[in-house]
């Protein structure tokens, strides 16, 4: 392997994250009856017509319920997740900020949607390119996440992922080990082994290890992991295929 530990591996592991969250968004759509079409976007429609739509409602919103209305800073909040879908960082950061500010004052600093404002704000700015400007605010969303929704809550548990991929953008794969640890302790309990998120977690704190030099360690829980998604995937899934790539990888050394 040439360079870095995990180096060669980090594009695979970025196709197992995207897999591994279409599978739990599928797994979540599948277990709730949808009418025919629903969910479907239409022909023609992309982010940006997405982000026009959700403009039009939320000015609506704020027109009819006045900007400190929690539902319109709902809407504020899936705009600027809008904006950012469609790769319009410089609009969704500002209101981001905004949103998170009026949150706070209207909300106060624990309410979940404070804190989703927290967590949104902090992924606007690291897909800008500025994890370790990201890293306080999930902190602080983790924080009160634990505080406010428990450890159990799934939410909970994405921002804690959020931040360890932070601290692994920013060159601290070794702070990034204790948060993957722990996701995945939590996420065994509560959704079980074979869960994407389940399987997720598996895949990050592999990948955390072997980007470390944990060779050994790397190896078993991508072979762990590989097992899992067998089982509860399918031999033939693509997140299976990636972690049987991403396994011989690591193997290879």
């Amino acid at each position: 392997m040439d360079g870095q530990p995990g180096t060669g591996c980090a594009g695979t592991m970025r196709a197992l994250r995207e897999q591994l969250r279409q599978a739990a968004e599928d797994q979540s759509w599948a277990s709730v009856p949808q009418p025919s079409g629903e969910g479907d976007r239409g022909a023609g429609e992309t982010p940006i017509d997405d982000a026009a739509l959700l403009e039009r409602e939320s000015t609506a919103v704020e027109r009819d319920l006045g900007p400190d209305h929690p539902e319109t800073l709902r809407a504020r909040n899936n705009l600027g997740g809008a904006r950012q879908q469609a790769g319009l960082l410089e609009r969704a950061v500002p209101l981001f900020e905004r949103n998170l500010a009026d949150s706070e004052r209207v909300l106060g600093p624990d309410h979940p949607d404070t804190l989703a404002c927290l967590n949104n704000l902090a992924g606007a700015y690291e897909a800008a390119g500025e994890a370790a400007r990201a890293i306080p605010l999930y902190q602080r969303a983790l924080a009160g996440r634990e505080r406010v929704l428990g450890s159990d809550d799934l939410r909970t548990h994405l921002c804690r992922d959020n931040l360890a991929r932070a601290h692994e953008l920013t060159g601290n794969p070794a702070r990034a080990l204790p948060l993957h640890e722990r996701t995945l302790t939590d996420r065994v309990r509560v959704l079980g082994p074979g869960d994407p998120d389940t399987l997720l977690s598996l895949g990050n704190l592999a990948h955390a290890h072997h980007t470390t030099g944990n060779r050994e360690r790397s190896t078993e829980l991508f072979a762990q992991a590989l097992t899992d998604s067998e089982r509860h995937l399918g031999a033939g899934h693509p997140a299976t295929q990636l972690l049987r790539e991403l396994l011989s990888h690591v193997r290879a050394g």
